[in-house]
C-alpha cells in the first residue's frame, strides 16, 4: 500500500466545477483573442496604414500589403492568443499543467509510427466524409454559411500562396507545427480534460471536444472530416496521457496539406489538394478497417506500457 502525504492535494479536489472551468476558459480565450486583434490591427496600422485592414474586412486581398497584414492579424489575433489562453489557464487558474496540458514525453516510441500510419491510411476515410459533407443541403436561411466559407477559403489561399522553398518552410512551421501545438493545447489539453472531469467518461469527453474542435473552424462543409480528425487526436491523448502524439498527428495532417499545395502550385504534382475524388469505395472500406485495427493496436500498446517507478 502506498501512503499519500496528507498535505498533497488530489486532482479531483479542485475548487472549480468543470462547468465553471469551461466558462472561465472561454472567457480567457475570448479576451486574449480580442486583445490580440487590437494589437495586430495596431501593428498593421503602424506599418501600412488603415487600408490593408479595410481590405481584409472586405475580403479584398489584391490591395497592397494585404497578404502581409493578413499574416500579422493571423498570428496576433489567433495563433498567439490560442497558445497563451490554455497555458495561462493551466498554470495560473487551475495550477495543474500536467493534467490540463499533458506535456509529458513518457509514451512508447511505437506510438509515433502508429500515428503516422493512421494519419495517412485514414486519407480515404477523410475523403469519404468530405464528399458526404458536401452533399448536405443547407436550408435557405443558412446559405450565408457557404458564402462565409468561400470567403475564408480565399483568405486561406492567400496565406498558402508559396513561391519559394522558404515560403514552404515558413508555412510548414506556422500552419503545420505551430497551429498543431496551439490547437492541441487548447482542445485536447484544456477542453478535453475539462469534459473528462465533467462527464467522467473518456468517449464522451473525446467526442464532445471533437465536435467543439470542428465547430470552432466554422466550416460546415468540412465539419465531418474534421470531427473524425478531432476524435483521432482525442483518443491519441486520452490513451497515451501525453499531448504530443496528437500534436504529431495534427502536424502530419496540416503539414502534408501545405506540402501538397506547394507541389501543386509549382506544378511538381498533378494531385490537386482540393480534389476530393481520388479514392474509390473499396479503398474507403479498406481504410476504415485498417484504421480501426491500428487504433486497437495503439490502445493495446498504451495499456501495456511500462509504468514509471515510484520512489
Amino acid at each position: 500500500m502506498i501512503n499519500t502525504p496528507a498535505d498533497e492535494p488530489k486532482k479531483e479536489q479542485t475548487w472549480m466545477h468543470p462547468a465553471l472551468q469551461f466558462l472561465t476558459f472561454c472567457g480567457i480565450t475570448i479576451f486574449a483573442v480580442a486583445i490580440g486583434y487590437f494589437v495586430g490591427a495596431g501593428i498593421i496600422w503602424a506599418l501600412y496604414g488603415s487600408a490593408p485592414i479595410m481590405a481584409i474586412a472586405q475580403s479584398d486581398l489584391t490591395a497592397p500589403h494585404a497578404s502581409n497584414a493578413l499574416w500579422i492579424l493571423q498570428i496576433a489575433s489567433t495563433t498567439l492568443p490560442l497558445f497563451v489562453a490554455p497555458v495561462f489557464f493551466a498554470y495560473v487558474i487551475v495550477k495543474d499543467p500536467q493534467d490540463y496540458i499533458k506535456p509529458s514525453f513518457h509514451f512508447p516510441i511505437a506510438l509515433v509510427v502508429l500515428v503516422f500510419c493512421i494519419m495517412f491510411i485514414s486519407s480515404p476515410l477523410i475523403e469519404f466524409l468530405s464528399n458526404l459533407n458536401e452533399k448536405m443541403v443547407l436550408p435557405s436561411f443558412l446559405k450565408w454559411m457557404r458564402e462565409s466559407e468561400d470567403s475564408a477559403q480565399k483568405l486561406t489561399a492567400i496565406l498558402l500562396k508559396m513561391n519559394t522553398v522558404w515560403d514552404l518552410v515558413f508555412n510548414v512551421l506556422m500552419v503545420g507545427l505551430l497551429t498543431a501545438i496551439v490547437e492541441e493545447f487548447m482542445f485536447r489539453g484544456v477542453i478535453q480534460t475539462i469534459f473528462m472531469r465533467w462527464t467522467k467518461n473518456t468517449h464522451a469527453a473525446v467526442w464532445i471536444t471533437a465536435i467543439l474542435f470542428s465547430a470552432f473552424h466554422m466550416e460546415f462543409f468540412g465539419f465531418l472530416p474534421r470531427l473524425l480528425l478531432g476524435a483521432f487526436f482525442g483518443y491519441f491523448v486520452a490513451w497515451s496521457g501525453s499531448i504530443w502524439p496528437a500534436v504529431w498527428a495534427h502536424f502530419i495532417n496540416n503539414g502534408t496539406a501545405v506540402v501538397v499545395t506547394y507541389l501543386y502550385q509549382q506544378k511538381k504534382t498533378t494531385i490537386n489538394p482540393d480534389d476530393q475524388h481520388v479514392f474509390n469505395n473499396k479503398l474507403y472500406i479498406f481504410s476504415l478497417l485498417i484504421v480501426l485495427f491500428l487504433m486497437f493496436v495503439y490502445r493495446y500498446i498504451t495499456l501495456n506500457k511500462p509504468q514509471p517507478q515510484e520512489n
